[in-house]
C-alpha cells in the first residue's frame, strides 16, 4: 500500500462505458479491458467499490410516453444487469466480488447494507453497487456520491467518455478549455455537466475529491491511484 495515494476508492462507470462503440449492450472486449485494470487496482491492495449506470440498456423517455418513476425503476434494473456482467468478468479474473442492490433481489444479489459493504471491502472483495440510490428522480451519479460518503471512500474515480472537465463540450466547441483542477462550487456556478447538481453538491458537502478521467484508457485509474496527474481533480 505504500505506493498508492488512496486505500479505498469508489469507481463510477457509466453504462455506455461498457458498450464501447456499440453504444448499447455490453461489449466483451471493453468490459474485459476495464476489469483488467480493476484487477490491477485490487492487486495494489486498494479497496474498490463500484457504482455502475444503466444507459447502455435503458434511457427512459418521460412526459407522455412513460411515467417518470416507472422509467427510473426500469433504469435501476438495467444497472443490475451491468453489475452482474462486471461481477462475472471480475471473478473470471480471480477477484472475489459482491453485488449489492438498493432494491432487494435476493436470488441474484445482496441487499445494500452499509456495514456489510464495508466488511466486504476490508476483506478485499470488490463491491458493486446497483440500482443507484433505490429511489426515482435520483441519478446513478448521486448514487455514487452517496455510496462514497457511506463507505468513507477517499476519492471518486469518475470514468467519462472525455478525458477531464472542460469549459464546454469539446466535441462541440473546439475552443473549450480543459481544467486540471476545479472546485465543486465552480462546477455548480458554471453549470458544467460533470455530474448532476445533486451529486455535485453531495460531494462538496462531504468533501469527497473527484478524479475525472477518460475511460478509453482504463489504465488511467491505476495511474491516478499511484499519484499521476491525469484528467481533472474536483475538490
Amino acid at each position: 500500500m505504500g505506493d498508492v495515494l488512496y486505500k479505498r476508492v469508489l469507481l463510477k462507470l457509466s453504462g455506455e462505458a461498457l458498450a464501447g462503440d456499440k453504444k448499447t449492450g455490453v461489449y466483451a472486449d471493453v468490459l474485459g479491458s476495464i476489469c483488467d485494470q480493476i484487477k490491477n487496482l485490487a492487486d495494489l491492495g486498494v479497496q474498490i467499490g463500484i457504482v455502475v449506470g444503466g444507459g447502455n440498456f435503458w434511457r427512459g423517455k418521460y412526459g407522455h410516453e412513460m411515467e417518470r418513476t416507472t422509467s427510473d425503476y426500469m433504469g435501476m434494473l438495467a444497472t443490475t444487469m451491468n453489475a452482474l456482467a462486471l461481477q462475472d468478468a471480475l471473478e473470471a479474473r480471480g477477484l472475489n466480488t459482491r453485488v449489492q442492490t438498493a432494491i432487494e433481489m435476493r436470488q441474484i444479489a445482496e441487499p445494500y447494507i452499509r456495514r456489510k459493504a464495508v466488511k466486504h471491502l476490508e476483506k478485499g472483495r470488490v463491491v458493486i453497487f446497483a440500482c443507484g440510490t433505490g429511489n426515482p428522480y435520483f441519478s446513478t451519479d448521486t448514487g455514487a456520491a452517496l455510496r462514497a460518503a457511506e463507505i468513507n471512500a477517499e476519492v471518486i474515480l469518475l470514468a467519462k467518455t472525455i478525458d477531464g472537465v472542460y469549459s464546454a463540450d469539446p466535441k462541440i466547441d473546439p475552443s473549450a478549455v480543459k481544467y486540471d483542477e476545479i472546485s465543486y462550487t465552480d462546477i455548480l456556478t458554471k453549470d458544467l455537466k460533470v455530474m448532476d447538481s445533486t451529486a455535485t453538491a453531495l460531494c462538496r458537502d462531504n468533501q469527497i475529491p473527484l478524479m475525472v478521467f477518460g475511460i478509453e484508457k482504463p489504465e488511467n485509474m491505476v495511474k491516478i491511484v499511484k499519484g499521476e496527474k491525469i484528467g481533472t481533480i474536483v475538490k
